[in-house]
């Protein structure tokens, strides 16, 4: 923990709310010297750091900017500053992009006002205050930008806690902690869920009659359904643009609605919809029950119930829903009460909320729509399966190295369930010390097909041992199912470092069936904590395999 104050109550608070979001954990801070944060963060070691936590006040910018130093408010004082200011957040930067640079860091900006040294009233703003929150915001924007480093929201801060009920002075200058406790409490609370941040949701199902807009489809005819201010329906239309928003960052949307197919067509040629069709699939319509249509499009997504979300208006129908999938998250769109719906998107913010949106992210409901059906290779059917995979006409990549900034990896690893070798999930922190060992690798996959691209698409973690290398984590995307990726994946380990022996750390769940059969189809004796396959044993066992598989560019 890096600060220029004394943590106290601050350092308690935060290793609490920790330990509430990791039960499992032992936690340990250790702090730097009283008023030197800059300092602090320049002599950190990486290598005894799991997380870096930088609680900037204006005190750590120039010691002006506080109450403990008497340096001076003048008018002559405030362009020295303002200057100072500067100086130090191009310091704290650098030290925050180079000492820290391969820990985790999770940046809180200042929370405490600034003290009344500009001439102006309070109630205006000086021209000083503005140049230093400017500053500042420049540098908060410049390290948000970085993978490996989170800020703090300052607007969400001040929801839970009052800029007016922060400071305590008198701690201040008594103990140099200048945090009243209620403030200390929601700033670790907020930072621990930036340490601690569950894995986003991956989907949305949504009705559309008084959800997706206003009205009764079947009732109200294509022209009379609403989303627009003069008819008091705009609620509807800020649903439609937060829907378009999430099908941008990548997130499946989708359609379970009880009407009619051919009006609900004509809807979507509506052309003031402001989410386009295309972002909406699969649109399941019928008169049947709604669980059957969600039933529908999980399987079409080829995701669990728990990863999605899904919206009504009607609380029998979100019961319904519920029933059938207990583990769905099930709101209602609660269309009369505009305060209420504000918090639903905030609610859904919080829920598909990601820290980076990736490429794979903006194919992946393309690839979903124009994936071709596969055939079934069971009973016998396997040349059925070769011939449509022979003409696919697949390319595999596969890149090779040490890439610990791969976002799209270490998301992948922590969000797939069923093609999962032990459902072990990373921390950040664990993730960047994991490379430190230098026998450590980082494969990745990526597929594309005469169908479509589907990106980056598997990881394996491993070390290598001489001729045999061991994979503690093995992970692919449901997406890529029944291509052969994985026995590609594992030829390419053989051949280009012409191994003998492949161990698995293999760990069975209550959902990584597929892996759990995979790798029986290729071993020869009983799953195991510790499942080994030969060379021999896989070249034996190994289907056809039609990819092209190549090395990326910068492997």
């Amino acid at each position: 923990m890096a600060c220029g104050f004394t943590p106290l109550h601050f350092e308690t608070f935060l290793k609490a709310a920790l330990c509430q979001r990791s039960p499992v954990e032992r936690i340990e801070t250790t702090t730097g010297l009283f008023g030197d944060l800059a300092g602090n963060i320049e002599g950190i070691r990486p290598e005894g750091c799991d997380v870096l936590v930088v609680a900037i006040e204006w005190q750590d910018l120039d010691l002006r900017l506080g109450v403990r130093n008497l340096g001076g408010w003048r008018v002559a004082d405030l362009p020295d500053i303002v200057k100072s200011a500067h100086r130090m957040l191009a310091r704290l930067e650098k030290a925050i992009l180079t000492e820290g640079a391969s820990v985790p860091t999770y940046i809180s900006l200042p929370t405490l006002p600034l003290p009344p040294l500009f001439t102006t009233p309070s109630h205006q703003a000086s021209a000083y205050e503005l140049e230093l929150r400017q500053a500042l915001s420049s540098f908060g924007a410049s390290l948000a930008t970085k993978s490996r480093i989170r800020i703090l929201s300052a607007s969400h801060l001040d929801e839970v806690s009052p800029p007016s009920n922060r400071f305590d002075i008198q701690s201040e200058l008594s103990a140099g902690f200048p945090y009243r406790i209620s403030h200390a409490s929601a700033l670790a609370e907020l930072l621990a869920a930036l340490i601690r941040n569950p894995s986003p949701k991956k989907g949305l199902i949504t009705d559309l009659d008084d959800t997706l807009w206003s009205g009764i489809l079947g009732e109200n005819g294509v022209d009379g359904i609403s989303w627009h201010l003069d008819q008091r329906a705009h609620i509807h239309g800020l649903y439609q643009q937060f829907l378009a928003s999430l099908a941008s960052a990548g997130i499946l949307t989708a359609v379970a609605s009880k009407n009619e197919p051919a009006l609900v067509q004509q809807a979507f040629e509506r052309e003031d919809l402001l989410i386009d069709k295309q972002s909406l699939y699969p649109i399941d319509v019928h008169w049947g029950p709604k669980s059957e249509s969600v039933r529908r499009i999980l399987k079409t997504w080829n995701i669990a119930a728990d990863s999605v979300v899904f919206i009504d208006d009607s609380p029998m129908e979100l019961a319904e829903v519920k029933a059938a999938f207990p583990d769905m998250e099930c709101l209602v769109f609660p269309k009369p009460d505009y305060q209420t719906f504000w918090q639903l998107l905030r609610r859904l913010r919080d829920a598909f909320g990601k820290t980076t949106v990736s490429e794979e992210d903006s194919i992946r409901l393309e690839s979903i729509r124009a994936a071709a059906p596969l055939p079934d290779s069971s009973n016998g059917e396997g040349t059925s399966l070769d011939s449509f995979l022979q003409d696919a006409q697949a390319s595999v990549t596969i890149s090779f190295g040490k890439e610990k900034e791969d976002h799209r990896a270490f998301e992948l690893i922590n969000k797939t369930n069923q093609f999962n070798l032990n459902g072990k999930r990373v921390t950040e922190s664990s993730w960047m010390a994991y490379f430190n060992d230098p026998a450590i690798f980082l494969m990745t996959v990526s597929y594309d097909d005469k169908y479509g691209a589907l990106g980056k698409i598997a990881v394996l973690l491993g070390r290598m041992q001489g001729k045999a290398a061991a994979i503690d984590c093995w992970v692919m995307s449901c997406r890529a199912f029944s291509r052969r990726i994985e026995h590609q994946s594992l030829s390419w380990l053989f051949e280009n470092f012409d191994l003998q022996e492949i161990t698995f750390a293999y760990q069975p769940t209550d959902r990584n069936k597929p892996i759990q059969d995979f790798l029986a189809s290729i071993t020869t004796t009983p799953l195991s904590d510790d499942v080994r396959v030969s060379r021999v044993d896989f070249s034996e066992k190994c289907p056809p395999l039609f990819h092209q598989a190549k090395a990326a560019v910068n492997a």
